[in-house]
């Protein structure tokens, strides 16, 4: 009985065996028959695509150098590649961690204060505020000279009757010679106002700007006093009057005018040297530090306040800083120590005792122990391969580039043998030659996320258009700097935090130092001041500045 159910079994198991070997069979078959009949479906798909649909990497360009009447014939051909730019190339993400998130979705970031009505309020009321002030100073003195005109006072002519007052409102030579000097006074501080005053602000800051707002509450202040004086002289002291000579002509107003104008020029001579003239003088340097990558920078700074310091660094970081590249941050590990980044030992025998699980946990620690002595060996040579591949990389590209501008040449208002091409089409058919080269670079340097396949032939066309060369073409891949050549750092709105232990409205000062933050980026920024310079004066004795040559045996002169 035990005999014949061992026997059972062991035709199960061989029927089991037959059967899965048939079906790995027939699977191989059909996967085979599936891939050759999808090979001959794209090829069929690819052969039957149009033009216009393939993508614009998919065209080859030949000089022939056959000449039609003295001209050169530019020829495109179709090739049947892929248009799936970045889909068949490689696969970059963010962080591996279930609880972290991607460096590129910015779908579950915080929302920023930049969109809500309290943004707009706090971005917009300073400026409406400074318009109204403006505009109401400038006003005055050409209200002072019309209302009397126009009987807006009647108080001028009332006490001492109609034709008496008529001829307090006469203008002669020296008025009128008044009336010209004001006009042009108004026409200046129109100009300096628009300058210094009505102009938006590039940046909204969490604290008041102490010395506009000053200069603001100045201009207040003085057309408040202007006008309940003029008030005062012109209702009071002509109801007082029984006689022409004792009420107010219209010169004395215009003189009036004219006084309130030169006040508010000398008032705008202030707003200029505290607002635009008081910081140009540098004081201090500011370093200026990058996290996470390290990027530093330094540079002179003037008498400003932490707030508007702030400002100002923000405007050198997206000018003078390189590009953040957060897939840079980890350099390519070699292959050689990818196979040595784990250990694998096995039973050959099936023995596993105690003595040799301890010699394996020693040789594991020795060798951890090892690869951490010589993990600086390591990230050295890790470093200088990189930079190798990058240059290897960066020549290629540079000679397909080269290569690729050869194929395309500018008409001059001749008879073209061939069918001229627009700079987008011209783009389009140049491109298949460089584009592995350039894919390649793109890789190395973490630059794929940044640039698509619509940009570069954006660029392109844009650089043939203006009969740029390779080089220029390629500044865009090849240089990394300022921030705002990224197009994701291209927004009308930056929103940072600044970080600080002292006030925001205060100045710098020696070791003030402020941080700021947007996102994973944040600025680190320390402020020393610049020393007292003693430059001294020395008096070269004219008789020292004479030479004379020695000559001896040992000399090769």
């Amino acid at each position: 009985m035990g005999n014949e159910t061992a026997r059972d079994m062991e035709t199960e198991s061989v029927k089991s065996e037959n059967s899965s070997r048939s079906r790995r069979s027939r699977g191989h078959r059909e996967r085979n028959n599936h891939r050759q009949h999808s090979h001959r479906s794209t090829r069929s798909i690819k052969s039957s695509r149009k033009p216009e649909d393939m993508a614009p990497f998919q065209t080859a360009v030949t000089l022939s150098p056959d000449n039609r009447d003295g001209q050169e014939v530019i020829e495109v051909q179709i090739l049947p590649q892929d248009d799936n730019w970045g889909e068949n190339t490689t696969a970059i993400t963010g962080n591996t961690s279930e609880q972290s998130q991607s460096t590129e979705d910015v779908s579950n970031w915080p929302g920023e204060p930049d969109t809500g009505l309290s943004f707009y309020c706090q971005r917009y009321i300073g400026t409406i505020v400074t318009y109204i002030l403006s505009i109401a100073a400038f006003l005055s003195p050409l209200a002072m000279v019309v209302l009397p005109k126009i009987g807006f006072f009647p108080a001028l002519s009332a006490p001492i009757g109609l034709q008496n007052g008529d001829k307090l409102l006469v203008c002669g030579a020296e008025c009128k010679g008044q009336l010209v000097s004001l006009a042009f006074k108004m026409v200046i501080l129109a100009a300096g106002a628009w300058a210094v005053f009505l102009r938006q602000p590039n940046a909204t800051l969490p604290r008041i700007f102490l010395f506009r707002a000053a200069v603001l509450t100045f201009v207040l202040v003085c057309t408040f006093a202007y006008w309940l004086f003029y008030i005062v002289q012109v209702t009071e002291k002509a109801r007082a009057a029984t006689t022409p000579e004792e009420s107010v002509d219209y010169k004395a107003l215009v003189a009036y005018a004219c006084s309130l104008t030169d006040t508010l020029l000398f008032i705008h001579y202030l707003a200029v040297v505290l607002v635009e003239i008081r910081h140009i003088q540098p004081r201090y340097y500011i370093k200026i530090v990058r996290s996470p990558d390290g990027a530093s920078k330094a540079y002179p700074i003037g008498q400003l306040s932490i707030q508007r310091a702030a400002v100002w660094v923000l405007e050198k970081y997206y000018t003078d800083f390189p590009i953040y590249n957060p897939y840079l941050e980890r350099i390519p590990v070699s292959k050689s120590r990818k196979a040595s980044s784990s250990f694998k030992f096995y039973e050959v025998d099936g023995i596993n005792n105690s003595a040799s699980q301890q010699s394996q946990s020693r040789a594991m620690l020795a060798a951890h122990a090892r690869r951490r002595d010589s993990s600086h060996n390591e990230r050295f040579y890790e470093e200088h391969e990189y930079e190798r591949r990058v240059k290897k990389r960066r020549a290629r590209l540079i000679t397909a580039a080269e290569e690729a501008f050869t194929h395309i040449k500018r008409l001059h208002n001749d008879q073209a043998p061939a069918i001229p091409m627009d700079p987008q089409e011209a783009a389009q058919a140049i491109f298949p030659s460089m584009a592995r080269a350039l894919q390649k670079y793109l890789r190395i340097t973490r630059q794929q996320p940044r640039h698509s396949v619509e940009s570069i032939l954006i660029h392109l066309a844009h650089c043939l258009s203006h009969d740029l060369t390779p080089r220029a073409f390629l500044d865009a891949y090849l240089t990394t700097e300022p921030v705002l050549q990224n197009d994701k750092e291209q927004k009308s709105i930056q929103t940072w935090a600044l970080i600080s232990e002292e006030l925001l409205s205060r100045p710098l000062g020696d070791n003030t130092s402020f941080q700021l933050r947007q996102n994973d980026i944040s600025l680190l920024c320390t402020v020393k001041k610049l020393p007292h310079f003693n430059v001294t004066e020395e008096v070269v004795d004219p008789k020292s500045n004479k030479f004379v040559m020695r000559l001896n045996s040992e000399t090769s002169v």
